[in-house]
């Protein structure tokens, strides 16, 4: 479990895929601002608009693992992986979307849950679902160098 507090970016989050990598760091980069703009007296408004901040730009990044994906045949190859980096993309869009469905209503969320939610999510799809992805892109530019 990772927590609320800011993510601190190290190698061992590197896929070694520059594009995946270099987004990967404007989202703890994002996540890290929104931690420190969180706090327990700010306007369920400003929460939705950082909460759909964060969503437009996870969405862009999981379009950009997608398409490599599609690029270097990683369903064919990886099923099972494949199809299981898929859901979670999808899950997490969905549970952001009903976040801020549910901030929308006015009913809130704590600090901490979406923080930490936020947090060990990106930590762990990066280190366990990209990782694998990573490995294979880059065996793949390697056969083909």
């Amino acid at each position: 479990m990772i927590g609320h507090g800011p993510i601190e970016w190290n190698d061992s989050f590197a896929t070694g895929v520059r594009e995946i990598d270099e987004q990967h760091r404007i989202l703890v980069n994002t996540l890290n601002e929104a931690n420190a703009k969180l706090t327990d007296d700010v306007s369920i408004d400003f929460v939705e608009q950082i909460t759909q901040d964060l969503l437009s730009y996870a969405l862009y990044h999981f379009e950009t693992e997608e398409e490599l994906m599609q690029e270097y045949g990683y369903a064919d190859a990886c099923g099972e992986d494949s199809d299981r980096h898929l859901q979670q993309h999808r899950s997490f869009s969905s549970k952001v979307v009903a976040v801020r469905d549910n901030l929308r209503a006015g009913i809130p969320i704590g600090r901490d849950d979406l923080i930490g939610f936020l947090n060990n999510w990106l930590v762990n799809h990066i280190l366990h679902t990209d990782k694998k992805l990573g490995a294979y892109i880059l065996a793949k530019r390697g056969a083909a160098a």
